[in-house]
């Protein structure tokens, strides 16, 4: 009699071993950014869920991200800003924010300064016209780089590239009068 065995063991997916490899590379580091940001380990835990089953969900297009750490990156300020717009509509939010905070003043200082820069930032986005504003979207908090912006908006590669160049610019500018000594740190982030 022939012996086979009684199950057999299953391959894994390509795709999800270069996932699990993205993962264990990024996610102690957005994790600490993620709680640098929120004060929260629980709140952190979340964001950094967020990004990684938005990662999965972008896995077939893991050849074309060109830069995935900046793209995780992006990804984690984005879920942490929509995480803090939350947090300012909802007060028991808010509070519970407040209350796991530390005591020290230096923690107080960057939250206010973080709140500050998503703020003025904002404001230099929606400062810019329609479609610069768009293709700095389509590219700073959906991750697409410039062929696929170019193929999304139907115009040139070149164009995509000049007009996220010149809208760079133009935040940059705007922070620069509006932030003051706030400024430096919109240069590290910009």
């Amino acid at each position: 009699m022939h012996n086979e065995p009684r199950y057999r063991t299953q391959r894994q997916d390509p795709l999800e071993l270069q996932f699990m490899q993205i993962f264990r590379r990024h996610e102690g580091r957005l994790y600490a950014l993620a709680l640098k940001l929120t004060k929260s380990e629980t709140y952190a835990q979340d964001v950094i869920q967020d990004v990684f089953i938005k990662l999965w969900e972008q896995r077939e297009a893991f050849g074309q991200i060109r830069n995935m750490d900046a793209w995780l990156y992006r990804l984690t300020e984005n879920r942490v800003i929509d995480f803090l717009r939350k947090a300012a509509a909802d007060e028991r939010l808010r509070q519970t924010i407040w209350e796991a905070m530390p005591a020290n003043t230096q923690a107080t200082a960057a939250v206010v300064e973080a709140r500050e820069y998503h703020h003025i930032l904002q404001k230099a986005i929606d400062r810019l016209p329609p479609q610069r504003k768009l293709i700095y979207c389509l590219n700073r908090e959906e991750g697409l780089n410039y062929q696929e912006i170019a193929e999304e908006l139907k115009i040139s590669r070149h164009t995509v590239k000049n007009q996220l160049s010149t809208a760079l610019q133009a935040i940059r500018s705007f922070v620069a009068k509006t932030a003051g000594p706030l400024s430096l740190f919109f240069s590290l982030y910009c």
